[in-house]
């Protein structure tokens, strides 16, 4: 029988001994400088990942200095796992750094493939990765240990709930023997480096670093199939039929010289952000565009959709909205424009709107039964505060503060020009009765929208070729070593 055939992706690792009891409790705390490296790390990885993703389909190559690069986060990720939560197998700590270290506790490799399939790009990501990734699901969960508290008028409870994964639960029971017996479980550990092997086998492959199908299957154990001896059935001549020879896999890896200094890769970090920022700056300027041109009605208001507003009182009173302007900017008038709200009552009934100043607003309805609509979230809907009083000294329309007003059956339409100030909107039956019940609509013109939507599209996309030429100037020149 022949053992299991080496692959692309080897991961080896051994078990520190002795390890300390208590470490493991506080190693969330020292990781902390390697996660925020690691977070800007692997955005430098996607998008490093997507130019490799464009060589591939081109070429039918990965850029080698874009896959040292990759083969560094994922090995630099592998330590830190390896030494914190996702297996507590050692109590070194990980060092710094995007190269080969040989002598740490926990190595990976990756062969750099001399041809990558271009069809395959398309579709391995994705489409064939996805019956490992309901796997993996499994296997890593949220990596998240959760208290919570249920509230439920009817039966409250309270309890822990575990959300880490099958990885998460076995290093927590690694752990608890740790701390409690001073030793790690053996089987523990070779069940964990099985589903780590498992794991980044799959994030090789999607990674597009190999065309090499993962394999469903656990391999056990710190030691890699790949080191283990080969027996392959092969003849050696007429008379030697069923004679078995031992083979062992040459190295498959990169040169562990990768010329990634600490200055080149600082570099591509900067310039991914750079461009994950200039794309999503992109999106958002496409946005505003595209609101500005097919977002407006006939009389070029964007408006929201009816809102209905009820209240057993006499009057409903949006949250006051804060208009102010910085020194030297444009007045409210350019840049917001026109404010236009639209109320209509219920079954035909006549129906008040109004705008105007919340000072004066809150003055005409102190004591008066109403309900305020504020925009604070309970269960992520607006709460409305239900406002004791009686009824109102006369009717809204008589009150000369209104900036705009208007009042009468059917729908009724006030604009008003936005100007700084605390402003209130209110809506009340016209003879100041109760209850209130109508349908609401608000709209404004913002006509700097689309200016500012072209402004920012055409910035974010010179932002995007500045960092895209920063990533490309920072990678190493030099040729591939064999």
């Amino acid at each position: 029988m022949t053992s299991a055939a080496a692959g692309p992706v080897r991961l080896r690792a051994r078990l520190d001994t002795p390890l300390s009891r208590w470490l493991w409790l506080v190693k969330w705390l020292l990781v902390l400088p390697h996660a925020v490296v690691l977070a800007l790390l692997w955005v430098a990885f996607g998008v490093l990942s997507v130019g490799a993703f464009v060589a591939i389909l081109i070429t039918g190559r990965y850029p080698y200095a874009i896959f040292t690069f990759n083969l560094g986060v994922l090995r630099w990720t592998w330590r830190v796992v390896y030494y914190t939560y996702g297996a507590l197998g050692t109590d070194r700590y990980p060092p710094f750094t995007l190269g080969e270290v040989p002598d740490y506790p926990a190595t990976l490799d990756v062969g750099y493939p001399e041809h990558l399939s271009r069809g395959l790009v398309l579709v391995k990501w994705w489409l064939l990765a996805l019956p490992h990734y309901l796997v993996l699901a499994f296997f890593l969960g949220s990596s998240s240990y959760v208290a919570y508290r249920a509230v439920d008028t009817s039966a409250p409870d309270a309890g822990w709930s575990f959300d880490g994964g099958l990885i998460g639960l076995l290093a927590l029971i690694a752990g608890i023997a740790l701390l409690f017996t001073g030793r790690y479980p053996r089987g523990v550990f070779d069940l964990l480096l099985g589903l780590h092997r498992w794991v980044l086998r799959v994030a090789a492959y999607a990674a597009l670093m190999t065309d090499a199908y993962p394999p469903f299957r656990l391999d056990l154990g710190g030691a890699d199939p790949a080191d283990l001896p080969v027996s392959v059935d092969q003849p050696l001549g007429s008379g030697a039929e069923g004679e078995r020879r031992t083979a062992s896999p040459g190295p498959v890896t990169p040169s562990s010289s990768t010329g990634w200094s600490g200055g080149r890769a600082t570099a591509v970090v900067i310039g991914a952000l750079v461009v994950v920022a200039a794309l999503s700056a992109v999106v958002g300027g496409a946005v505003l565009m595209t609101t500005d041109r097919g977002g407006r009605d006939a009389d070029g208001f964007l408006t929201t959709g009816p809102i209905p507003v009820t209240s057993p009182g006499y009057a409903v009173v949006l949250d006051p909205m804060e208009l102010q302007t910085g020194a030297g900017a444009p007045e409210l008038g350019t840049t917001l424009g026109d404010v236009r709200v639209t109320a209509t009552g219920a079954a035909g009934s006549a129906v008040f709107v109004g705008i105007g100043p919340a000072d004066d607003v809150g003055a005409y309805l102190a004591g008066v039964e109403r309900t305020r609509l504020t925009s604070r979230q309970q269960d992520g809907r607006s709460a409305p505060q239900q406002l004791p009083g009686g009824a109102p000294a006369t009717p809204p329309a008589g009150q000369a503060f209104w900036v705009a007003s208007d009042g009468g059956p059917g729908a009724r339409q006030v604009t008003w020009t936005a100007a700084e100030g605390r402003w209130a909107v209110v809506v009340m039956n016209a003879d100041a009765s109760r209850p209130v019940t109508a349908q609401l609509t608000a709209g404004v013109t913002a006509p700097v929208l689309g200016g500012i939507g072209t402004g920012l599209a055409v910035g974010a996309a010179v932002a995007l070729l500045a960092g895209a030429l920063l990533v490309v100037l920072a990678l190493p020149r030099r040729s591939r070593q064999p």
